[in-house]
């Protein structure tokens, strides 16, 4: 799959939640691997923060990103929105605090995005496998966030409020497809009862009943729902029964938790990279969200390349009879066993390093270490299979060396090891010559590493 951004700009505005301002965002086409960023227009030298989880500042009511005195707040429903549409690379420009809260939700932000499309670039998404399951548990709250491996992204949210309008509630997004359906017109809330406190703390200011489900679950009396609204500056209201005092009714009766499950799903692009896994939120907020989605981060920047997906009782793509009809290669220099993905541009084979090698009694009798240069070797032959697998008549081709580039060997192989090879173009196939990427794991950690250029000629 490759990278997406958007295939021209466009432009929201309205009221900022906690500034009051009247904000406009404009979100831009961005190059490849440029992921998501904020540029505040209105500072002197247009200042830029990457939306990253450890570029977060605050989580108070909202996700705040923010390098030194630069701030951006409420960027959690524009960056569920993008991350939705599988979008990977845009800039946003906003000329306030934060982004404009429009009806408390994201659909506006989805219907902006549909009516201006997108445009596929050159890149490949570089998307972060979980590959074992994942918790972070916040022992004051209870909140606690898990993601097990799945081969795709899906959400899970389980909310808990001691309240007799608001009761547990439960919301699933199985397919990031349906995030416009079943989650972006989910608008933010706010109890009653918080109201006066979250004013006191300079929060809110834009908020109103038309950005925002608000909850009455306790009796207040009419003297102070009066104050209230004079303090927020909208019209008196009389106020009965409890339960949710918006003129507009529920979206979902489950509208809350699936709020929640937007915020997640916000917050979690700060990873900086699509995910491949199934999240579980048992009574998430912002500040679990963003301890979560750090810890993840942290794991993302310490990984250069994740090593393939490796089912041993998965049937091959190509099994060792196919390979030997691409490959002129034989025993003893047949390096490689079995292809388990390929396309036109990777793939990732398989080599089980056996004490019957036949180097291994003379590298080394004592110690038996699979030399280097036969690490690159199967590499190489991983990539022949990849090129010569899209010709008419491949038998009829070899792949030559012309140069090697870049070699690293980073950990000993030696006899039990399963040797991945995940190889990959790096530029397209010119005049016959291949450039390609190759790295070699053994589990998840990479043992050899190397670029290198061959040549695709006509056996005579």
């Amino acid at each position: 799959m490759k990278q997406l951004t958007l295939k021209s700009s466009f432009t929201v505005s309205g009221k900022g939640l906690h500034s009051g301002l009247e904000i406009t965002a404009k979100f831009l086409p961005a190059p490849e691997n440029h992921g998501y960023k904020f540029k505040r227009v209105d500072i002197e030298g247009q200042p830029i923060v990457d939306a990253l989880a450890e570029n977060v500042v605050d989580t108070q009511r909202g996700t705040v990103v923010g390098k030194n005195d630069v701030r951006i707040s409420t960027v959690e429903h524009a960056l569920a929105a993008l991350y939705a549409a599988s979008i990977d690379n845009c800039l946003i420009e906003v000329n306030g605090p934060e982004l404009p809260i429009l009806d408390g939700s994201a659909i506006h932000y989805v219907k902006a995005i549909e009516e201006t499309g997108l445009v596929e670039q050159s890149a490949d998404k570089d998307f972060y496998i979980i590959k074992e399951k994942i918790r972070f548990k916040d022992e004051e709250t209870g909140s606690q966030i898990t993601i097990y491996p799945d081969d795709h992204f899906s959400v899970e949210v389980m909310v808990e409020y001691n309240s007799k309008v608001l009761p547990n509630q439960f919301a699933v997004l199985d397919d990031v497809a349906e995030f416009k359906q079943e989650v972006a017109s989910a608008r933010t809330f706010v109890f009653v009862r918080e109201i006066e406190a979250l004013l006191q703390h300079g929060l809110i200011k834009g908020g109103d009943i038309d950005n925002a489900i608000v909850i009455y679950d306790e009796p207040v009396s009419q003297e102070n729902i009066d104050r209230l609204c004079d303090l927020m500056g909208v019209p008196r209201m009389k106020v009965g029964e409890l339960g949710y005092i918006n003129p507009a009714p529920l979206t979902w009766d489950n509208e809350p938790a699936r709020h929640k499950l937007m915020d997640v799903i916000g917050d979690l692009a700060l990873i900086g990279r699509p995910i491949k896994g199934r999240v579980v939120a048992i009574r998430p907020g912002h500040t679990v969200n963003n301890k979560f989605t750090r810890m993840i981060r942290k794991e993302v920047r310490h990984t250069e390349i994740q090593s393939p997906y490796y089912n041993p009782n998965t049937e091959p793509v190509l099994d060792v009879n196919a390979i030997r009809k691409l490959l002129p290669h034989r025993y003893p220099f047949l390096l490689i066993d079995k292809v388990i993905d390929i396309d036109k541009k990777h793939c990732v084979a398989v080599k089980n390093v056996t004490v019957n090698e036949p180097f291994f009694p003379g590298h080394f009798p004592q110690e038996p270490v699979m030399p280097g240069v036969l690490q690159v070797e199967a590499m190489a032959q991983a990539a022949g299979v990849l090129v010569l697998n899209y010709l008419e008549e491949p038998e009829k081709y070899s792949t030559y060396f012309l140069k090697i580039d870049n070699v690293k060997f980073r950990q000993k192989v030696v006899p039990g090891n399963t040797l991945l090879l995940n190889v990959s173009l790096m530029t397209e196939i010119r005049r016959g010559c291949a450039v390609v990427k190759g790295y070699a794991f053994v589990g998840e950690k990479i043992v050899c590493e190397a670029e290198f250029m061959a040549q695709i000629i006509k056996n005579k």
